[in-house]
């Protein structure tokens, strides 16, 4: 008995031990700092900018990340998807020789509810399109004034290009042109494609484990696509995001490792991401389950077909072609009733959600295109 109870101490000390080993691991990644930008040899590019910044934005501090190459450069703020969901360590990781920076001061803002800005104290009231736009427009004036720029661009991906189309409309004044990646247009439609293409190619591949699970919902039933299976065992949207990813048409087309799912990628580049403290990444998850709670409801509601047609800047579209995640073929119908004084969309072959990510060369040379056409 008493080797026994020696063998049970070793052991729960040496979990103890890796579990301090691996708490020290986290601090040593999570020092709430940027790294510096740095050219193809590794050297800090002077005069660039890769800084943390807290400002007041409507009654709540709320953070950001800047980073660009040259502070004289166009401006862009890149309001990101979820709802709730930051992606900078995600883009960081992924990044390559020739990023977006070289070229534009790029603004990755937290949002009212999500990664470091998320706070328990947030007054879930405070949650909706309208506070949102507010402060967007808030953001957009501090990086204006900071930058002495009249006008920048603004970048919408996913849930923040539902924010964008509704900033747009109603301060098109701050804005040189929008840009929409993964384009939202009529969110329930979308989803029911999406839902029709799963299950067919399911069916193509005989993925009998996922037939079962999507053939207990019902795309056309009241509260889709939240829904939950009559004994709350499988929630859609959780069933849908596993599909999407598993067969490409998810986030990424490509490019996440064998064995490895996509949430499992977003832990491991929030892992080694050096710009949250340990804090904020924890935040970061409590962000995203805070922000899909009171937002995410929003883009069941409303169909741009009908509400958000005309725009007084221009307007386009990066949509990856796999992308079921939000759908392709609605972005490019979409795009081609709206007004707009400029209006093009850019079809990415080997891509999903993700285009920018994905074929981040081709993403920068439109992005360059744009900015030539709609300068100052």
């Amino acid at each position: 008995m008493k080797k026994a109870g020696k063998i049970m101490l070793i052991i729960a000390l040496s979990f103890i031990g890796a579990l301090f080993a691996g708490l020290l691991i986290v601090l040593a990644n999570s020092p709430g700092k940027l790294t510096p930008l740095k050219d193809s040899q590794g050297n800090v590019i002077q005069g660039s900018i890769s800084e943390k910044v807290w400002i007041e934005v409507n009654g709540i501090s709320q953070g950001m990340f800047i980073r660009g190459e040259n502070s004289q450069n166009p401006v862009i703020l890149y309001l990101h998807g979820g709802p709730g969901t930051p992606m900078l360590q995600f883009i960081s990781y992924l990044e390559k020789s020739e990023r977006l920076e070289k070229y534009f001061t790029v603004c990755y803002w937290d949002q009212r509810g999500s990664g470091m800005t998320y706070s328990k104290s947030t007054d879930p009231s405070t949650m909706t399109v309208e506070q949102m736009v507010e402060d967007t427009r808030e953001v957009t004036e501090y990086l204006k004034s900071r930058f002495g720029q009249d006008k920048i661009y603004l970048l919408g991906h996913s849930w923040g290009s539902y924010l964008g189309v509704k900033t747009i409309e109603k301060y098109p004044e701050n804005y040189l042109a929008y840009i929409g990646i993964g384009q939202t247009s009529n969110f329930v439609e979308s989803e029911r494609l999406s839902y029709d293409y799963m299950l067919n190619h399911a069916k193509d591949i005989n993925d009998k484990d996922v037939i079962e699970k999507l053939e207990k919902f019902d795309p056309h039933a009241e509260g889709f696509p939240l829904l939950q299976e009559k004994d709350h065992q499988l929630d859609y949207l959780m069933v849908r995001t596993a599909t999407l990813n598993r067969y490409g048409i998810g986030h990424v087309h490509q490019g996440i490792p064998q064995g490895m799912t996509f949430n499992g990628m977003v832990l491991r580049t929030l892992f080694v991401f050096k710009g949250y403290t340990l804090s904020e990444k924890i935040n970061w998850f409590l962000g995203a389950d805070f922000s899909m709670i009171y937002l995410f409801p929003v883009l069941l509601k409303d169909n741009f077909f009908e509400s958000s047609v005309k725009f007084e800047i221009p307007f386009y579209i990066i949509h990856g072609v796999y992308d079921y995640m939000v759908s392709y073929t609605l972005a490019k119908e979409y795009l081609d009733v709206l007004e707009a004084p400029k209006r093009e969309f850019f079809s990415f072959d080997n891509s999903a959600h993700s285009p920018n990510l994905e074929e981040p060369e081709k993403a920068i040379q439109i992005f360059r295109k744009i900015a030539l056409e709609n300068s100052f």
